[in-house]
This record gives structure tokens, C-alpha cells and sequence, in this order.
């Protein structure tokens, strides 16, 4: 059919990391790093099984990676989180429903992959729409720098619930 484009989504892995950033640039710019979510996961790797890239035909057009973090509670108690984003699509190919299919691929593979309830630094009326995500419980988390209230958001997944206390949120090491 002439005017439908092919797409395929797939492991990270599969593109080279110089690919990745390329796609994190166009979409974010190149001041991104600066931004409180990359001090969260900043030195670690992202998950594999939940990390994911999206080809626009056979062009890679968009990624989401998924990070190991986690709430530490005052009193020593810590409880695994997995930290989503970012989800990136290039510019050029945004409004055609690519970021969406890269968060179906996360929340299809979470139930068997995440070892804890999802998070994120997102846009609540969108990722609580279409992906149950909500700043309901997250309100005395901490984090390594700026983030509004209504932005932090959570899920639970797997049946791993999300933490209800103060806390501070990190890497997971």
C-alpha cells in the first residue's frame, strides 16, 4: 500500500550507541544531560529486556530506556524502582504513534522483567492516560535535583507496588 511506512520495534541493542545518542540529541538537544533524570542514571546501564528502539522503514526513529533505580527510605528500607525514559523519536517522525508503541513494548515487557514498580519524569495527563502512571504517591520522594511534583510519576507493574513515603530516589547499585 503506497503512503504506510514499515515499522519495527526492537532491542536497543541492536543499534550502535553513537545511533542512540544521534536520535537523544534531535530529540532533547544536546544540553539534555544536565537535566535531573541523567543525574539519576547517570554511570549505569539501562535494562536490556526493557529497552527498546523503534525503525521508521528500516531507519531508526526513536528509543526508550529503562534504568535501574531505587526509593531509600530514611529509616534504610529500599525498594527497586525502574526509571523509564527517555523516550525519544526524532523530530521529524513524532506524531505518528512511535513513542507510544515503544511505551506498549515497556509496559508489555514489565510484568516479566521489571523487578520493581515503574517511574518517571513525564507528562501526567499523557502517561496517565494511556499507561496508568499517576504523581499519587510520589509527592515526598527526593531526587538529585529540580523536578515538579507533577511530573514525578509511578505504576505499578508485576505486582511490585509503589513506595508511599519519603524517601530519596537513586541509582540502584
Amino acid at each position: 500500500m503506497e503512503g504506510r511506512a514499515l515499522v519495527e520495534i526492537f532491542p536497543l541493542a541492536r543499534l550502535a550507541n553513537a545511533e542512540v545518542e544521534a536520535i537523544l540529541d534531535a530529540a532533547f538537544g544536546t544540553d539534555r544531560r544536565g537535566r535531573t533524570a541523567y543525574r539519576l542514571r547517570e554511570g549505569m546501564a539501562a535494562i536490556p529486556a526493557l529497552s527498546f528502539a523503534v525503525a521508521l522503514d528500516g531507519l531508526a526513529a526513536g528509543t526508550v530506556q529503562c534504568w535501574p533505580v531505587a526509593h531509600m527510605r530514611e529509616d534504610g528500607e529500599i525498594t527497586a524502582l525502574v526509571m523509564v525514559g527517555p523516550v525519544a523519536v526524532r523530530p521529524e517522525v513524532q506524531a505518528r504513534g512511535l513513542g507510544r508503541m515503544l511505551m506498549d513494548a515497556v509496559m508489555a515487557a514489565a510484568p516479566t522483567h521489571a523487578d520493581g514498580a515503574l517511574m518517571m519524569i513525564g507528562d501526567p495527563e499523557y502517561y496517565g492516560r494511556f499507561f496508568g502512571f499517576s504523581a499519587a504517591q510520589t509527592g515526598a520522594w527526593r531526587l538529585p535535583g529540580p523536578v515538579e511534583a507533577s511530573r514525578l510519576l509511578a505504576v505499578a507493574v508485576g505486582g511490585h507496588a509503589v513506595p508511599d513515603a519519603p524517601g530519596d530516589i537513586g541509582p540502584r547499585i
